[in-house]
């Protein structure tokens, strides 16, 4: 079989499932599991599918985005297990950025009981954060109906009062050459101006995030180090090349 031919058959049933074995492409092709995975080598290099452990799955759009509830179900252990790790990065009198990202809200159950400020941009943040008696900030501008998240130029000029000693993020892409990216530019632009304002950036991001590419760049991987949960897609060492990459067992 050519290799055009085993191509096509890839992406056809890439298409169909969303993603697909090893096993699955070299019984449909009677070809060897080398050779398979050359293929999938090199339609990721060409961003036709990401890579993932024992086989390859297709890439998200570029603008698409789950709502916040569609967001919370998936990955919830990874998220849980990165939330914890990353709570515990915080130190007494710490002021603090916490994103509009599910990870994020994941975190705030595992906040320290000590003297902290945060401040957010995510609506669904805000009455979990009191209930823990933690002093909070919202910053103002427009809603994003899908995210809950505080956007736009308002949301960039109220940030921009405040300096943090930690910001956490979460991010839709990791990518060794595109970075940290989101679909939405607005969503994007806070993102970037939190980390600028931050003495530590931190990426909240499963596994699941890595390879992905979406619309609009946040960051450079070098602006933050990321806290994720450990796999074939985050163990490349292209990320590491680049960035610190704490990896939590899960």
């Amino acid at each position: 079989m050519l290799t055009e031919e085993r191509h096509r058959i890839i992406l056809d049933l890439l298409k169909e499932k969303g993603a697909i074995k090893i096993q699955e492409i070299t019984e449909l092709t009677e070809a060897s599991e080398s050779t398979i995975r050359r293929d999938l080598t090199q339609l990721e290099q060409e961003k036709f599918l990401k890579r993932v452990h024992g086989g390859a799955s297709i890439l998200q759009g570029k603008l698409k985005e789950l709502t916040v509830s569609e967001k919370t179900s998936k990955n919830l252990h990874e998220k849980k297990a990165i939330a914890r790790y990353a709570a515990n990065l915080i130190e007494e009198g710490d002021c603090i950025f916490l994103d509009a990202g599910t990870t994020t809200l994941c975190m705030i159950e595992f906040l320290p009981e000590m003297d902290i400020v945060v401040v957010t941009n995510g609506l669904t943040h805000v009455d979990a954060l009191l209930e823990k008696g933690i002093q909070t900030y919202i910053v103002g501008g427009s809603v994003k109906p899908t995210t809950k998240a505080m956007i736009g130029s308002g949301a960039v000029e109220s940030i921009r009062k405040y300096r943090f000693d930690k910001t956490f993020l979460g991010t839709n892409g990791v990518h060794p050459q595109y970075g940290y990216t989101t679909p939405d530019p607005e969503e994007a632009q806070v993102k970037m101006t939190a980390i600028e304002l931050s003495r530590e950036a931190i990426v909240l991001a499963d596994d699941s995030k890595f390879g992905e590419i979406a619309f609009s760049k946040i960051a450079d991987l070098e602006k933050a180090i990321i806290i994720t949960n450990g796999s074939e897609n985050s163990s490349d060492s292209a990320y590491a090349e680049q960035t610190t990459v704490k990896v939590v067992t899960t």
